[in-house]
């Protein structure tokens, strides 16, 4: 009898092509991850990419700019640097480096245990734009509300930095982009699957420039998904614990019987890196913002422990992003970035899951 798998190394940068001639993959990472109807399990990747071309003896970065600004800004750059990609266009532009690689997504078909790759699209999914994530776009979540999928990410601009950017679907492939929802620096957002009390419900991870607070996960409220207020911080770092430094939110919630369900990350800074580690916490069903009970102090539920986790592109790094229930209810599929370089799944009861939180104390 094959033994069942609990744990595996899904995707690397092997598995993917580069956009063009020259570039690289730096790295696959950070996926969100839905059931479809017919039970398979998409992945919408973060694909990294840099080139490693120089002009004028300068390092080059990407960033997507529109014909017309390339015509009338960057005529001093090679032709042979410039690349179609979804009807903008990529260029390398001299200079400041600001991001030397530049991230999009990329879609992978799953069997229905997830386990099992079906299908990996090379070609560009979800892009950023000029107006949206010119420096690009990553760290995708998918939330399916009634008939519609709800895709939170980071945008990265010029002007507009770090943002949490929102885009629905219908069937995955055309997306229509609704823009920032939450201005910088703010990451690791997504949505709740349902309404709660009439309104939509978010989790995201603000951070500012004073050391007031470290960087937690809040909550906010909207009435179209566009606006959104009612916020207020519902989870600090615990100090010395796996999640001392910062927290942030990975995969959208799970409704149970006990409440919804969150995986999140934690950070722990060692001498001059931060350790990511993965975390539970469990939220009231009609008052998301009370947390009834959360992975203790001492241990995490998921550590960097494997070799492709523990070396990467940043070492010790486990980022869950995504989270489905297998079909008999009785796991949880927790896909993660690691090592900031690969993409892997890791299976756990959710017996097992409770049982690692503890209840806290009001």
């Amino acid at each position: 009898m094959k033994k069942e798998e609990k744990d595996k190394l899904l995707l690397k940068r092997d598995d993917f092509k580069p956009s063009f001639k020259g570039w690289d993959v730096k790295g696959v990472l950070n996926p969100a991850a839905i059931r479809l109807p017919n039970k398979k399990i998409v992945l919408m990747v973060r694909i990294a990419e840099s080139s490693d071309g120089k002009h004028k003896g300068l390092k080059t970065c990407p960033v997507i700019s529109s014909e017309e600004d390339y015509k009338k800004h960057y005529q001093e750059i090679n032709k042979g640097n410039v690349f179609k990609m979804g009807g903008n266009v990529v260029h390398i532009e001299n200079g400041v480096c600001k991001l030397s690689t530049i991230s999009h997504f990329r879609k992978v078909l799953l069997s229905e245990d997830g386990f099992n790759i079906e299908k990996i699209f090379q070609t560009p999914a979800f892009i950023g734009t000029k107006e949206g994530g010119a420096y690009g776009v990553e760290d995708p979540r998918i939330t399916k509300i009634s008939e519609e999928y709800i895709m939170t990410y980071v945008s990265i601009a010029d002007k507009e930095g770090v943002c949490t950017s929102l885009a629905i679907s219908k069937d995955l492939r055309k997306w229509k982009r609704e823009g920032i929802i939450f201005r910088e620096q703010n990451k690791d957002a997504f949505l709740f699957p349902e309404k709660i009390n009439g309104e939509y419900v978010a989790l995201h991870r603000p951070e500012g420039f004073f050391e007031f607070s470290k960087p937690s996960i809040w909550i906010s409220h909207s009435k179209d998904m566009i606006y959104w207020g009612k916020e207020k911080s519902i989870m600090q770092p615990r100090e010395n614990s796996w999640e001392q430094n910062r927290i942030g939110g990975g995969a959208p919630p799970i409704k149970t019987k006990k409440g919804w369900l969150i995986i999140y990350h934690g950070v722990k800074n060692v001498e001059d890196s931060g350790v990511y580690s993965a975390g539970a916490a469990l939220l009231d069903l009609k008052d998301p913002s009370k947390i009834l009970a959360r992975s203790p102090k001492n241990r995490p539920l998921i550590k960097p422990t494997k070799k492709y986790e523990k070396e990467g592109f940043i070492n010790n790094v486990v980022f869950p992003t995504g989270a489905v229930p297998t079909l008999d209810g009785k796991y949880l599929l927790i896909f993660s970035g690691g090592g900031d370089k690969v993409v892997g799944v890791k299976k756990i009861s959710f017996k097992d899951i409770f049982k690692n939180m503890k209840k806290v104390k009001k």
